[in-house]
């Protein structure tokens, strides 16, 4: 079995519910965008699929496999995750930073001719080949956005998890980054991504999941579940969709009476 699923999934922060039995299955070679509201859950999923955080109930597997019973060198071969906000404080170059990427892969010798061409592969399909040199810290948040992706892909993962992986990059960096999500995944790569922008996830991903709540309102191709109806029921907005010249468009119209 291929795939990257999670059966029933549940999980407590103290007294409040964050995930109250999720399923879902993704596939390799596609884009899902997981969606909702602050506090919806998505990030906590994101982490239960990642390994990092175990569910107090339900289970989550990988190619047929638990993925708890995975040893942590394995896991980290198969999934590569960039976290929300993730910390970049040290002051390395780019090839050093995307090098860290290898990390489950280097043994007692040291980097091999394989480590080298795969950090290769990864600066080169991000457009940070140019930047090997220069100091990660010195980056802007485009080029920095490219780097974590590199490091992510360095370590040529079959799935890669990416936390709001657009926050904070201006649309034209959001463009690159959305286009180098689909070429990872035209690749083979099964994607998933959680994001806020309703119809940059629309435009992004092949399938949108819509979350409230800790559970699952709707899930499909982005017209689908992003229907007016669930986002009246998960946001609390009236919408439409506008048939525009290059495809449908989401217009979000206001507060739902």
């Amino acid at each position: 079995m291929t795939g990257l699923a999670c059966d029933t999934i549940r999980v407590r922060l103290g007294d409040r519910p964050v995930l109250g039995g999720v399923t879902l299955a993704f596939r390799p070679g596609e884009v899902a965008a997981i969606v909702g509201p602050n506090g919806a859950g998505k990030s906590t999923l994101l982490t239960c699929l990642a390994g990092l955080c175990p569910p107090d109930s339900g289970g989550v597997s990988l190619e047929g496999r638990s993925l708890s019973s995975l040893p942590d060198r394995e896991r980290a071969r198969v999934i590569g995750y960039l976290p929300q906000t993730p910390e970049i404080a040290w002051r390395l170059d780019v090839h050093t930073f995307v090098r860290l990427g290898r990390t489950a892969y280097r043994g007692v010798f040291g980097e091999s001719p394989e480590d080298a061409a795969a950090i290769d592969r990864a600066l080169v399909a991000t457009r940070m080949n140019a930047f090997a040199d220069r100091d990660v810290t010195t980056l802007s948040g485009g080029e920095r956005a490219r780097a974590l992706i590199a490091r992510a892909l360095a370590g040529e993962p079959r799935w890669l998890l990416a936390d709001e992986p657009l926050t904070g990059l201006d649309l034209g960096h959001q463009l690159d980054a959305a286009a180098l999500l689909r070429a990872v995944a035209k690749a083979g790569t099964g994607v998933v991504v959680t994001l806020h922008d309703l119809a940059f996830a629309a435009r992004v991903a092949d399938r949108i999941i819509v979350m409230a709540q800790g559970r699952i309102r709707a899930d499909g191709a982005p017209h689908q579940a992003l229907a007016p109806d669930v986002l009246a029921d998960a946001y609390g907005v009236d919408a439409r969709w506008i048939d525009a010249t290059s495809g449908p468009v989401l217009d979000i119209i206001g507060r739902h009476a």
